[in-house]
């Protein structure tokens, strides 16, 4: 493989279901499986679901649903001994959920609520780009792993590149594998419409391939400093992309160690479109 197809590999959760997006389950469903028979289906990774919306699921997907790859949104106020059952239940019925991600667990409760996982079930904690060191520690010493947000549906939502460099620094510092989510859906920073109205107002997102590139950085030893500097770039031609590696600046990352930072730190980013990170990136000629 690739330098670009170790950091494309299984990158892009997808979240059609949500916002701006926002399709009904029937659209989600077909456009999840067209992806996985495309040109580029190995950067598809799994299908965003509530926990809530699984009938539905099943009445838009039928049979196909077994071969759909599954991460389901909870929250800490869940039930927890009803839902372990229930997560049994449905992997019973063909179901194949791959993770659950848990908005706004406490530092008291992750231990808990992580021990009522399934086994094999990959557990993410959504944690404020602030987050304390106590809940880190916790998310640490549970096995789980940290999901933070890059965006949102106003400019106000997305971090700044301090706080964000910051924060990945953090987990890199107690090798914390974490997915990211909103406002990832184009490759290098830049201003971009917030939704798809043709009035929208705009704001500067992050790019995944700055994501990327910092989290490489810092995962290698680098610091928050440079981090954030990577973050800043908006320019491609900062990049060089080969099929022997990935090099912004003076830093550089060979196919080997995209796939190890892949694997064991940068997992995934959530988005509600499959398909403008993957036209950007071959517009930039990078795929």
């Amino acid at each position: 493989m690739t330098a670009i197809e170790f950091l494309l590999d299984g990158l892009i959760d997808y979240a059609g279901l949500y916002p701006p997006a926002s399709l009904d389950m029937h659209t989600a469903v077909r456009k999840y499986l067209e992806y996985g028979r495309s040109t580029h289906a190995q950067a598809l990774g799994r299908f965003i679901v509530d926990l809530d919306q699984f009938p539905y699921l099943w009445d838009a997907a039928g049979d196909y649903v077994r071969g759909m790859k599954l991460s389901v949104i909870a929250s800490c106020d869940t039930d927890w001994d009803e839902l372990q059952g229930e997560l049994g239940r449905l992997v019973d019925k063909g179901f194949a959920i791959e993770a659950v991600e848990i908005k706004g667990a406490r530092a008291g409760d992750i231990g808990r609520i992580a021990m009522r996982i399934p086994s094999g079930v990959t557990t993410y904690f959504e944690v404020p780009i602030d987050a304390a060191p106590e809940v880190l520690d916790a998310v640490a010493t549970a096995g789980a792993r940290v999901k933070i947000r890059a965006g949102g549906p106003t400019a106000e939502a997305f971090p700044s590149t301090q706080a964000l460099a910051q924060m990945l620094s953090d987990l890199a510092a107690r090798r914390l594998i974490f997915k990211a989510t909103a406002g990832l859906h184009h490759p290098l920073r830049g201003r971009h419409a917030l939704t798809y109205a043709g009035n929208s107002p705009t704001a500067v997102m992050h790019g995944f391939v700055n994501l990327l590139s910092a989290a490489a950085l810092l995962y290698f030893g680098g610091d928050a400093r440079d981090a954030q500097l990577v973050l800043e770039e908006e320019w491609p031609g900062a990049w060089q992309v080969t099929d022997e590696a990935i090099v912004w600046e003076q830093n550089g990352w060979s196919a080997d160690e995209l796939r190890e930072v892949r694997r064991q730190f940068f997992a995934a980013f959530g988005s509600c479109s499959f398909e403008e990170p993957v036209h950007d990136l071959e517009a930039l000629r990078w795929l």
